[in-house]
């Protein structure tokens, strides 16, 4: 496989969820062929984190992220959380995510979540690992914590930022990172691509979240995969009035510095 100095990385991708995994092979090579030649496979749970990391032995350019999701902070045991501190130490895991808050669904009660959280970050710290953030309803929370938490955490990117200029710069402000999927791309988006305006290029990183959130003009391919994430820095390139080459380029360079992934 080419190196992912020549194209695109795809910073948050659960490879390791169907229907891709069964087809990763070809999703691969459409993500190639689209200019999108490195991934992060991000596990929710310890069976995907397992899964994610053997991806990363089989396949140079891909890494992988390692969590318990927010969803499942109801299942987490010391137990597990002992197996993902190992998990978290393979020479390919890159960061400790996605972890979080997520009160739209409360899978898990958010007092739960609310300490899992706290738990990952003190793991990330520990291993000096970036963390991946999922936010959902919970800005003002997720902040807190980290606020109260973070401070042993060199880098932090909050991925598929979903929120308003306002909570952009308040993350900027922390010297934070924002990850942007296909959603900046939907036609009801206004206030996300109002956020997508501020965020400098070297604090700007690209996503898919596939197989979710694909982005237009393809949003009538219900699957989303890494080949399509061109179509989110196209969108975004233009947005910010500067060509798919810079974007793409710098988009890029501040993937392989925020994970540590060589060129």
């Amino acid at each position: 496989m080419q190196n992912t100095s020549d194209g695109l990385i795809d910073t948050h991708a659960h490879l390791a969820f169907e229907p891709l995994l069964s087809d990763i092979d070809g999703v691969l090579k459409r993500s190639i062929d689209a200019g999108v030649t490195g991934w992060i496979t991000v596990g929710t749970n310890i069976e995907e984190n397992r899964t994610s990391i053997e991806l990363t032995e089989k396949y140079d350019n891909i890494y992988a992220a390692v969590a318990i999701h927010p969803h499942d902070a109801k299942d987490v045991t010391e137990t597990g959380l002992a197996e993902l501190e190992k998990l978290a130490g393979h020479k390919k895991v890159v960061a400790l995510g996605e972890t979080g808050l997520d009160f739209h669904y409360n899978f898990s009660e958010q007092s739960t979540q609310k300490e899992v959280f706290k738990k990952h970050l003190v793991l990330a710290a520990k291993l000096n690992l970036p963390v991946i953030i999922h936010s959902r309803e919970a800005f003002d929370e997720t902040m807190k914590i980290l606020e109260q938490q973070g401070g042993g955490i060199e880098k932090i990117v909050f991925h598929c930022f979903t929120g308003s200029a306002g909570q952009a710069k308040t993350v900027l402000d922390k010297g934070f990172y924002i990850s942007f999927t296909g959603v900046v791309t939907f036609k009801n988006a206004n206030d996300i691509r109002e956020a997508a305006k501020i965020v400098p290029l070297d604090r700007l990183m690209l996503e898919t979240d596939c197989p979710y959130m694909t982005p237009e003009p393809m949003r009538k391919q219900k699957v989303n995969e890494p080949a399509l994430m061109i179509h989110t820095a196209k969108f975004l390139a233009a947005l910010k009035g500067v060509t798919f080459e810079e974007l793409a380029a710098a988009a890029t360079t501040t993937a392989r510095k925020f994970f540590n992934i060589p060129t």
